[in-house]
């Protein structure tokens, strides 16, 4: 026991360290998701329901957002697919630097650690998951553990990039060319670019809120020449192309799910390569204003940044003319990760249809921080995310412990969790167009029209619950007590079906991967790409 126990700490294999990834991601989804319960029980009702205390449910909505999105999505993607996948995928060995790579997983784990520090200090943090200023230099709570936990998880995601971006430049196996990649290594390396870049601006705007706590200086105050403004410039500057972080590896992996369940090549390979994936990494960092439209700025601004905000739809819009194309013609087989899948490509329609309006000034005022905000967000980054994340683990899961999990079983999580998430997600994007009811109110008596949509959203509350506990246990269960998987029991063309399941604990093959010319991950069909 000990010694299985010193050999996942002090591990530098990639698959390791992916699955140590995915472990403290689930755990930070499970208690996220629990902080989203009490809200929902709090919200089921107009008055105090389960506290009379607003900043609990002030701390609730901090740790479920901060978690999420720090410790479950981004850390899911970025740490356990990139991790197990991508090494596989381009036939590496190892990633380019080993104990640099399982430096990040523990950072990740500390800052795991610290967040669950919030239930047990005095003075919580309660800043939300955004922190703004004033309210996070002026209240009792803990703001230094909010700052302290962002910078861990940022220095973690940092050491990634620089790890995997190595890696996929150099260390592709012989014969393996950059249009032979697969979609998914495509978009992790545009992902972890857009870390490099904007992961730092997020650490000097949390370290600067600090500052202003702890030591007087005066950066968002005012009264002393400071503007809070500069924070939300800083913290949108990373935040909204921290939504492509998240939304380029799930969409990669998406792609890989439906090639392989729908026996077809990539529809338009080098468009959804290098205009959507390409044309992501250059736009992302020059649509944050949006997010600002409320705050005063002149209309000039205004037109500018709508003008940025609606440019990103279109290499967003070539990624899913590439997707719903690989499905023509494809010989579709309905197994639970293309499920997942499946309703991924629903939910971004939802999501993305409702975010292009967000686009328009005219429209944004009216119905900035509401619930059809909240409603939007969820559909296009937080579900989609989440879905993708449970589609790739579904869908690594016999590589990873060689057996697999129950067929029938995992549908019926599926559709509690798909039918739980619309049914909380939809009725908020309607109060917030019909009562503007704000978020982050712990109560609502000013907005009674709104009750009876709340109690939809808790019933669907408690359904995701209980699809996610289905989920995982099917999880474990398949792991003791499925049935044997073979090497390739999708009958996947990519690279990382052609090792064993699992694959070798030291270099994968016992061998460097053999590349027959003309060799491509999405071999099926005969379309040409």
């Amino acid at each position: 026991m000990m010694y299985v126990l010193k050999d996942w700490i002090f591990t530098t294999d990639h698959k390791k360290i992916g699955l140590l990834y995915l472990i403290g991601s689930l755990a930070a989804f499970a208690l996220a998701g629990c902080m989203a319960l009490l809200m929902r029980a709090e919200l089921s009702a107009i008055g105090p329901t389960i506290t009379t205390n607003p900043n609990d449910y002030n701390v609730w909505l901090y740790f479920h957002g901060a978690a999420m999105i720090l410790g479950f999505q981004i850390p899911a993607l970025t740490g356990f697919l990139a991790n197990y996948l991508i090494p596989l995928q381009i036939g590496a060995r190892d990633v380019a630097f080993p104990r640099v790579n399982a430096l990040s997983v523990w950072l990740f784990y500390m800052g795991i650690i610290l967040a669950l520090m919030t239930f047990v200090v005095p003075n919580p943090p309660d800043v939300m998951w955004t922190g703004y200023p004033p309210y996070s230099v002026l209240t009792p709570g803990n703001t230094a553990l909010y700052t302290f936990t962002v910078l861990l998880l940022g220095f973690a995601s940092i050491l990634g990039g620089v790890n995997f971006l190595t890696t996929i430049t150099f260390m592709r196996a012989p014969g393996i060319g950059w249009n032979q990649l697969n979609v998914f290594t495509w978009c992790t390396y545009g992902a972890f670019i857009l870390q490099l870049i904007f992961v730092p601006v997020l650490g000097t705007a949390v370290t600067m809120i600090m500052l202003d706590k702890y030591v007087g200086t005066h950066f968002f105050d005012p009264s002393a020449g400071g503007d809070v403004l500069i924070y939300q410039n800083l913290f949108w500057f990373y935040s909204h192309p921290a939504v492509y972080v998240i939304f380029l590896p799930f969409i990669g992996i998406v792609f890989d799910i439906v090639a392989t369940f729908a026996r077809n090549r990539i529809f338009n390979y080098k468009a959804a390569i290098y205009g959507g994936v390409g044309g992501i990494v250059l736009l992302a960092g020059e649509v944050w204003i949006h997010h600002l439209y409320v705050t005063g700025m002149p209309d000039w601004i205004r037109v500018g940044q709508m003008i940025t905000t609606l440019m990103i739809s279109v290499p967003v819009g070539l990624l899913f003319i590439s997707l719903v194309g690989t499905l023509y013609k494809g010989s579709i087989s309905f197994k639970t990760p293309m499920l997942y899948g499946l309703s991924v490509i629903f939910l971004m329609l939802i999501g993305g249809l409702t975010g292009i309006p967000l686009a328009l000034v005219s429209l944004d005022l009216h119905v900035s921080d509401t619930y059809f905000i909240i409603g939007h967000f969820h559909y296009v980054m937080a579900v989609a995310g989440t879905f993708s994340i449970f589609g790739g683990v579904y869908y690594l899961y016999p590589k990873f412990t060689g057996r697999m999990f129950n067929e029938t079983v995992g549908k019926i999580g599926f559709w509690l969790s798909f039918i739980g998430v619309n049914t909380v997600f939809f009725p908020m994007m309607i109060v917030g167009v019909t009562t503007g009811m704000p978020r982050r109110y712990w109560d609502y008596a000013q907005f009674p029209a709104a009750e009876s949509y709340h109690v939809v959203m808790t019933v669907g509350a408690a359904i995701i619950a209980v699809g996610f506990i289905v989920i995982l246990i099917n999880w474990i269960h398949g792991m003791f007590r499925g049935e044997k998987a073979g090497n390739n029991p999708w009958g996947s063309r990519s690279l990382e079906w052609t090792t064993t399941s699992p694959p070798l604990a030291h270099g994968n093959w016992e061998a460097v991967p053999t590349i027959e010319e003309g060799w491509g991950p999405y071999e099926y069909g005969t379309r040409k790409a």
